[in-house]
Parts: structure tokens; C-alpha cells; sequence
């Protein structure tokens, strides 16, 4: 094995033996790895504080291309701790992870390191996390290979006279194709096309009204029910965080 550095985030922690862990990172160089972090329980560990879910950092290690690497030390670049400090944030992180993880078994290309990283960094600056979430929703989409159709009519190829969105038919309708969908506001309709397009890292301003984001989620929501076979735990958790603050 050779000694390696690498640039990653702890997505989970699982005790292994009595004194260690295998972290789950995802990182920069080589997707996801498993990682032993060897004596990280033990009180006087300088792996114990490094070891953890949402550690951000460069990661030194022995790489082994097949199996787990061995952890040899880590530099701290970020520890999220706005994120752990608070219920919300929090809850939205764990989605956040929990979700990346699932796209990662069925594509871990190389972008899911910039886009994960990216949104917990603008969450952690003091975004919003509910729009930062949607963003990313809606990127991931991609990398699952049911992206929707956002660039002219999913029935005609027209791409003028949009006027809504519909999960079933693929994305956005027309005036001369919309039926029985019902309309959604013009706002809805530019930003989901903008939030696809943005680069997360460069955002310095991110609002939207309760309402617009509203029909944006529920059209997210619909269309992952539809076409990604991802059903998490982490994410009726956080709908009903989202529901006790309104």
C-alpha cells in the first residue's frame, strides 16, 4: 500500500472492533473508499476527534485500491459545526448524505465530491438549506440518468409558452399540450431551469418565497417518487421538520 492524500468527506462512521472505525468518505481522487481509522475510540486517539460523520479534509492514508484504506492522519479544512449545532441544518444534511449515498451505488462519477462538498458549504455560510437542497435534487438527477426535460415542452419540443411542470409527462408543458396538470407560477418554471444550471460553489445570493419553492418540491418530489426508485428515512424525517416550522 502506498501512502496517499486525499481531499474527502466522511459520509458515516461504523464501529469495527473494539477500538476502531471504517469511515465511508467520499473524496476528490477515488469517489468513495472504505477507510479503517485504527485505535479512533480509544480516549487518547488523535484519530478520535477526525473520525466522525461530516469531517472534511485532507485525508492521509495508506490506499489500497481494493478493501479499506488505512487512516493515517487528517487536516481538518472544515467541521460543519454550524451544521451540527443546529436541528434544521442538521436534518437536511443527513438527507443530503444519505441521498448522495444511494446515487453513488448507481453512478459515482466524479462530480458528486464538488456537488455534496459545495452544498454543505454554503449551508454550513448560513444558506438556505431547503433551496441548496432542491439545487442539488435536482443535479442529481442527472447523474441518475432521468433528468427532466427543462429546455422546451416534454410532449412538442416547443420552447416557447411554457406554462407548467408535470413529473409524468417528463418536465415542462406548453400552452397548446398543458391538460389537466393545473399551472404553476413563471417563477417555478425559470428557476427549476436555473437551479439545474447554477454552480453551487459560486452562489452569493439564493431567494425564493416559500410559495414558489413549494411548487418546485412537490414537483421534485413527485418526479424522484416516479423515476429513482430513492425512498429515505432521512427525508420524511425531514418533512416533518419542515412541517412543525411552518
Amino acid at each position: 500500500m502506498k501512502i496517499e492524500e486525499v481531499e474527502g468527506i466522511i459520509l458515516s462512521e461504523t464501529n469495527y472492533s473494539e477500538s476502531s472505525k471504517i469511515l465511508n468518505i467520499i473524496t476528490k481522487e477515488h469517489k468513495t473508499i472504505g477507510v479503517i481509522s485504527k485505535g479512533c475510540r480509544n480516549l487518547k486517539s488523535k484519530l478520535r476527534s477526525v473520525s466522525r460523520k461530516l469531517i472534511y479534509g485532507k485525508f492521509h492514508i495508506y490506499y489500497k485500491e481494493k478493501g479499506l484504506s488505512t487512516l493515517i492522519s487528517v487536516d481538518v479544512i472544515n467541521s460543519f459545526n454550524n451544521i451540527l449545532t443546529n436541528l434544521t441544518n442538521l436534518s437536511y444534511a443527513s438527507y443530503i448524505i444519505d441521498l448522495i449515498t444511494q446515487v453513488s451505488k448507481q453512478n459515482d462519477d466524479n462530480e458528486l465530491f464538488d456537488l455534496i462538498k459545495n452544498t454543505l458549504l454554503k449551508i454550513e455560510e448560513g444558506y438556505n438549506p431547503d433551496i441548496l437542497t432542491s439545487i442539488l435534487e435536482l443535479k442529481l438527477l442527472d447523474s441518475l440518468g432521468v433528468k427532466p426535460i427543462i429546455d422546451c415542452c416534454a410532449v412538442c419540443g416547443s420552447e416557447k409558452n411554457i406554462v407548467t411542470l408535470d413529473s409524468n409527462l417528463g418536465g415542462y408543458i406548453c400552452a397548446n399540450c398543458v391538460s389537466n396538470q393545473g399551472y404553476v407560477s413563471d417563477k417555478a418554471i425559470k428557476l427549476i431551469r436555473m437551479f439545474y444550471y447554477v454552480d453551487i460553489e459560486k452562489i452569493t445570493k439564493l431567494e425564493v418565497s416559500s410559495s414558489v419553492l413549494k411548487e418546485i418540491n412537490l414537483f421534485l418530489d413527485d418526479y424522484y417518487d416516479r423515476y429513482t426508485g430513492i425512498y429515505l428515512k432521512s427525508k420524511s424525517f425531514l418533512k416533518e421538520i419542515k412541517r412543525l416550522e411552518v
